[in-house]
């Protein structure tokens, strides 16, 4: 018999990550903040959907957004171009966002005047879904150009999201995507969870998004007066 001791390592960090993470979600829920994990690969759509979901819903909810990047603040200085607040968390080597990043990122938004919150979390399809961030929603965006095979890759990805978005629709002609095999291997992984195909350039399926994501937000969210002047410079953050 080996004396050898096997410390599982990564078995504590998850554990560890989820009792942080249900601190985050019970956080939120206290403040009446709704949160929204957004996953992708780089170039999936994932800034673009957010875009096109703040300017249809900014009317109904305060809206923020937290931007994850190994580094540069880009894309939350597209979202403060919109008068939104929005902090910069540079994860550096990290991969993903777990829940101790998404709590410091919290202390520098007023969750009192934040009814629903985006995390754009980092741009892969394969730890980012092994992470709880906090989030009360979880989504998984896929573009027509990386394949209908993808469910088969990255399983984790697609049993993990509770909505399936696939973007660049308007390329289903174009690429050779075969969207029922799509359907039925994310049926076979996740049966909960919605396929909802659109576009971002061109706004198609972008209406049924935001009703598959309104049917999710708690009833009782949402101010009938938002604060939405002013283009506030994004906060950067590091791990």
């Amino acid at each position: 018999m080996s004396g050898t001791r096997i410390v599982q390592i990564r078995q504590e960090i998850l554990a560890e990550n989820r009792i942080e993470a249900g601190a985050v979600r019970e956080r939120l829920t206290r403040a009446c903040c709704h949160m929204v994990n957004v996953m992708a690969s780089p170039g999936a759509g994932k800034t673009s959907l957010i875009i096109r979901t703040i300017e249809r819903l900014r009317e109904q909810f305060r809206i923020a957004v937290i931007e994850a990047d190994l580094d540069s603040t880009v894309d939350a200085d597209k979202i403060t171009a919109l008068g939104l607040p929005a902090v910069q968390l540079e994860t550096g080597g990290y991969c993903h966002v777990d829940a101790r990043m998404t709590n410091a990122a919290l202390e520098h938004l007023d969750l009192e005047k934040t009814d629903l919150l985006f995390l754009e979390n980092v741009g892969n399809l394969i730890c980012t879904a092994q992470s709880d961030t906090g989030a009360h929603l979880n989504v998984a965006i896929l573009s027509v150009p990386e394949g209908d095979d993808k469910p088969l890759k990255y399983p984790v990805m697609f049993s993990y999201a509770d909505i399936i978005l696939l973007n660049k629709s308007d390329y289903l002609e174009l690429e050779e995507f075969d969207l029922e095999a799509f359907r039925q291997r994310v049926a076979t992984l996740n049966p909960a969870a919605p396929v909802c195909p659109l576009s971002c350039r061109t706004g198609r399926g972008l209406d049924e998004w935001v009703h598959l994501l309104m049917e999710r937000i708690p009833r009782g969210i949402g101010a009938p007066a938002s604060e939405r002047s002013g283009n506030p410079a994004p906060r950067r953050l590091s791990p």
